[in-house]
């Protein structure tokens, strides 16, 4: 009895490690290279029974829908089985080589594991992906008879939209807010693209250089839902005036990827889907940005609009020189704020200093937390004659916005030594000017004529200045002024009537195509003559009586003539001239010369351009 019951708790056993070595858990996608952004579905699947499954960590893509659970089963030779299938849908989100780690499950209390699977995302659109969207576009537009399909077909409202975000919506004139653009979807993306942005009136605006050019999508819950969110774009705002100001709608297309159950019942019962690529255009909503002037109480003379937190500091190159020898002076404006919005710093230099305009050097950083760095102002000066000077301290104000208040710093000043040189007194000095070039008085200016030098300098008036031929040629430039505006008035109303300038036209045209049957005739190139011919009459009366091409034919010229009061006979010759041109474009016409012909043409031409 014993040994029975060993042999079949052998037997059992045996069964069951059979089976278990037979149970296969596998993993496979349907695409092994994709683009970012597209969608692609891996698949897990034992064949038997089996709990506890737990998927991979699916690092570098989204998951956009899944586990969907599915069972089959099979029958062969007698002999059923079994399969359970997890799948998910991703989407990959930025190019590169990446590892699809192993899922889990448990069969008959033993843990079985998948192999990795790699996937290769590519920038853009993936071979397979672009293949397949042709195909399908092709299929689209066959059943159809159109081009793809672009509008809305849902209210999509809900599942994709753009926000135009900023970090604060309550600032003063010259404060910094940062504007980013997101992207929320709970949709495939196919493919998107940029209508219009927002025009950001009222704003002076730096775009954040430092975001990476590859959407990098994370997930947010919003009132329980999950949404994919992205930023596509950041911007560093600074307002100008105050009030409120609205920052408008930035449009994009949108290329989502719908599901599409199949209307087959069979497929449908195994999960058979397609998709479909559908455009739609969306808004973000408008922004308003409420603006306060800063305010006026203690507000000190040195302040130029700068706000946030800054230091001013200055250097000088050199404080013991010789005159004619040139000093560099430095200032230096650092800090967080709107540093490229700095009025430039006005230094006082001593008078017998040359000043010339400085040079401006940024280096500054748009960052998410706003501009910070640097804004440095090089100044050449000359000081013409020797002595001792003083540079006296710049002043620099700045409304500090985390204290609410103005705040006053200055440079320190410096004292400068200047020996006097041998090229001091051949140089004037013009050190209250801002001057490009520094010239020599020997070589710019002449000295003074003395003497019998004197004697052949011209005096006032003796000249070509206080001569009538000078003031004939003053009041001629109002005269010639004058006399442009009238006839840019004249020509402007002359032209505005677009059938009167077509009507007027319409005799030189018509020369032209003469002309050019002229030109045929002495060829004896019979039809293109005739052609030209043709063309000059028709085109003639198309013009003078403004009808349409398409509308020309003999009854509504004979009429439009007739109201113009045009003698039956001349409109009976006309109408004659022109079945005779109209003929011979086909057919030779007997009875009538190609230089009669030309002659009919020219001279109908003529009469009706006397008498309308």
């Amino acid at each position: 009895m014993k040994l029975k019951f060993y042999i079949l708790l052998f037997l059992f056993l045996g069964t069951a490690l059979l089976a278990v070595a037979q149970v296969k858990f596998t993993a496979s996608v349907d695409k092994s290279e994709v683009g970012t952004t597209e969608r692609f579905e891996i698949t897990f699947t034992v064949n038997s029974s089996a709990e506890k499954f737990v998927p991979p960590n699916f690092d570098g893509f989204l998951v956009e829908a899944g586990p969907n659970v599915s069972q089959s089963m099979t029958v062969i030779n007698g002999v059923s089985s079994g399969a359970i299938a997890y799948s998910y849908d991703l989407v990959a989100i930025k190019a590169g080589i990446f590892t699809i780690g192993p899922a889990s499950i448990a069969v008959a209390g033993k843990t079985l594991k998948t192999q990795p699977i790699k996937i290769k995302v590519v920038k853009g659109t993936s071979t397979a992906q672009a293949n397949a969207a042709a195909q399908q576009q092709a299929l689209q537009a066959q059943a159809r008879g159109g081009d793809v399909i672009s509008g809305t077909s849902r209210n999509i409202n809900k599942d994709l939209y753009i926000r135009a975000e900023v970090n604060k919506t309550n600032v003063y004139i010259g404060e910094q807010l940062t504007l980013s653009y997101r992207i929320y979807t709970r949709v495939g993306l196919a493919g998107s693209q940029l209508e219009k942005m927002s025009d950001l009136n009222g704003f002076y605006s730096q775009e954040i250089k430092s975001m990476s050019q590859t959407a990098t999508w994370r997930v947010q819950v919003i009132n329980g839902v999950r949404f994919n969110v992205t930023e596509i774009k950041q911007n560093v705002l600074f307002p100008e005036h105050a009030g409120n100001i609205t920052i408008d709608p930035m449009i994009m297309d949108f290329i989502v990827r719908e599901t599409v159950a199949s209307k087959d019942p069979f497929d449908s019962f195994f999960g058979g889907v397609s998709y479909n690529d559908v455009k739609y255009k969306i808004k973000s909503p408008p922004v308003v940005i409420h603006v306060k002037p800063l305010p006026e109480a203690g507000k000190p003379a040195s302040f130029g609009g700068a706000v946030g937190k800054f230091q001013i500091s200055s250097t000088l190159d050199k404080t013991h020189v010789k005159s004619n020898e040139p000093i560099n002076y430095k200032i230096v404006v650092s800090g967080k704020g709107n540093l490229k919005l700095l009025k430039p710093v006005a230094p006082e230099f001593p008078a017998d200093f040359e000043k010339y305009d400085p040079k401006v050097t940024d280096t500054i950083a748009d960052a998410e937390s706003g501009e910070t760095g640097t804004r440095t102002y090089t100044y050449l000066l000359i000081p013409r004659h020797g002595g001792n000077f003083t540079i006296d301290p710049v002043k620099f104000a700045y409304y500090d916005l985390s204290a609410g208040r103005y705040v006053s710093t200055q440079t320190k000043g410096f004292d400068i030594k200047v020996d006097k040189s041998a090229t001091e007194n051949n140089v004037v000095s013009l050190g209250a000017a801002d001057k490009q070039d520094v010239k020599l008085l020997n070589k710019d200016i002449r000295y003074i004529k003395t003497g019998d030098e004197a004697d052949s300098l011209t005096k006032n008036g003796d000249g070509f200045y206080g001569s009538p031929t000078y003031y004939l040629l003053l009041a001629l430039g109002p005269l010639l002024f004058a006399g442009a505006w009238v006839y840019g008035k004249w020509y402007e109303a002359s032209n505005s009537d677009v059938v009167k300038v077509k009507s007027r036209k319409a005799g030189k045209i018509a020369a032209k195509h003469l002309a050019s049957a002229k030109k045929q005739l002495q060829a004896n190139n019979r039809t293109a003559f005739y052609e030209d011919v043709f063309k000059g009459l028709y085109g003639y009366l198309s013009d003078k009586l403004n009808i349409a091409a398409a509308d020309l034919n003999r009854e509504k010229i004979a009429s439009e003539l007739k109201v113009r009061t045009l003698d039956e006979p001349l409109i009976n010759e006309l109408l004659e001239t022109l079945d005779l041109c109209d003929m011979a474009r086909y057919a030779p016409v007997s009875g009538v010369s190609e230089q009669q012909m030309f002659d009919k043409a020219k001279n109908m031409i003529n009469d009706i351009e006397d008498k309308i």
